[in-house]
């Protein structure tokens, strides 16, 4: 070993569970190369694991959990357990993403959507339901990311799939925006419910604003950004 070369027995070889508000603009996978590339730089290393335990769209913001060294054994358990989102559903139009990634093919009129009938709805995502992912998301068929099928403009069937949603509660109605909190199980796509909660209304809805709040016990609010971690990360987990 090179004299000069840092210790590489450092607390992210061994194992760092890091808690990251990621920012808007932002995919997942550049949170994890950007963090990879700053224990790498400060010590001295060639190579180190480093990885996410679920994906947040670029388009969302919120809770992180980034496992480095050995704790990567145990992402599995991390993306296992319950999410919890904020956000705000746009009512009166659809996208094919289902979010603000594309542009609006369809609207509708507002005129019979009441407040009593928006709360009742939500009832129906409540418990175990079926959805489809998103035609633009990163699950794999036949080797391609469906993103890149879409984006191709190629046509594939997507299967359903059972998910579970322990919550669904709006917090604010001022239309065409619905803010909500929806708690979940791994696997749920937000950008789905709100698809289908529009439907589910006679209309249409679409995701305009997502923040993941928490991942099981952690909470966004013990969360650090990018900027922090760049600047003291030596000392997380110390």
């Amino acid at each position: 070993m090179d004299p000069n070369q840092k210790p590489v027995t450092n607390p992210y070889q061994l194992g760092q569970v890091l808690l990251i508000d990621k920012p808007l603009g932002w995919s997942s996978f550049q949170v994890v190369n950007k963090i990879r590339w700053l224990i790498k730089q400060e010590y001295g290393l060639k190579k180190i694991k480093v990885g996410h335990a679920g994906t947040l769209d670029p388009l969302a913001s919120g809770l992180l959990i980034i496992c480095t060294g050995k704790e990567t054994k145990n992402i599995h358990v991390y993306q296992a357990q319950e999410k919890e989102y904020t956000g705000t559903i746009t009512l009166g139009a659809t996208t094919p993403s289902y979010d603000l990634e594309t542009e609006i093919d369809n609207r509708f009129p507002l005129n019979d959507i009441t407040e009593e009938l928006l709360l009742k709805t939500t009832v129906q995502f409540t418990g175990d339901i079926m959805q489809k992912p998103p035609i633009y998301s990163a699950i794999k068929k036949d080797g391609k990311r469906l993103y890149e099928l879409a984006r191709a403009g190629e046509t594939t069937e997507i299967k359903e799939r059972q998910v579970n949603v322990q919550a669904f509660e709006l917090t604010q109605i001022k239309l065409p925006k619905v803010d909500f909190r929806i708690a979940c199980s791994k696997g749920t796509y937000i950008r789905s419910m709100a698809h289908d909660y529009g439907k589910a209304l006679n209309n249409g809805g679409h995701l305009s604003a997502l923040r993941r709040t928490a991942i099981g016990n952690y909470r966004v609010e013990n969360a650090i950004n990018l900027e922090e971690f760049e600047a003291d990360f030596k000392n997380i987990g110390s």
